[in-house]
């Protein structure tokens, strides 16, 4: 069983979230709480699989539910999935840096809402691509000063440049092996090898080095 923790503070949401998701045989709702303070309590007491976090939430926001469950000075983070609406930008870029490992709006459908909780899960984060495109293409820089990125620790193969490019424009594991002809497990491989050069800790930090970069514009 996916483990999840839904916080939120719209009561409806949270309802309907957790209907939507208990319905599922392989998913629990093992709790869902209103404001952020409750959500870093009670992650950290239930250690879900999946934390499903609202960004405007009373006491701590969900940016900041993220850094101090998922962080990069996180010694054991969670996988969290911040749900948003799609005008605010500048809010799913910082819970990107705080750790968030997935994106869904908050009008996606009960369809995409099981399947970011899965590929969470499965460590296949969900962006869909109109979130990749219209969010993650803020760090080409267009019309500003392009930020400087670290180079990889080593060069990137032609295969993983695919692979990353790909997964840059919002395509799943599955998906990456449909339009390369590869395998899953070769496509998780290249994917491994990536992030361990360029430092990324999942494929959304690997999308957002990829568009910081260059490769993908």
């Amino acid at each position: 069983m996916i483990r999840v923790l839904i916080a939120d503070d719209q009561e409806m949401v949270r309802m309907g979230f957790r209907m939507i998701l208990d319905a599922q045989d392989d998913i629990e709702v093992v709790a869902d709480v209103a404001d952020g303070v409750s959500a870093v309590s009670k992650a950290r007491e239930l250690r879900p699989d999946v934390c499903l976090l609202d960004i405007r939430m009373p006491g701590l926001d969900g940016l900041e539910v993220t850094r101090q469950l998922a962080g990069p000075d996180v010694t054991d983070p969670l996988k969290v999935v911040v749900v948003t609406t799609f005008d605010l930008d500048e809010y799913v870029h910082t819970a990107l840096r705080n750790g968030a490992s997935g994106f869904l709006l908050k009008d996606a459908g009960p369809a995409l809402l099981i399947e970011a909780v899965r590929a969470a899960d499965r460590g296949d984060a969900l962006v869909s691509p109109q979130i990749t495109v219209r969010l993650l293409k803020h760090f080409d820089g267009s019309g500003t000063q392009k930020p400087k990125v670290p180079p990889p620790s080593e060069p990137l193969t032609a295969r993983e440049l695919d692979v990353v490019k790909a997964a840059a424009r919002g395509l799943t594991n599955t998906e990456i092996g449909a339009e390369l002809f590869m395998s899953l497990s070769t496509v998780k491989t290249h994917l491994a090898s990536v992030q361990s050069k360029i430092g990324a800790r999942n494929r959304v930090e690997t999308a957002a080095w990829a568009w910081r970069s260059g490769v993908v514009s």
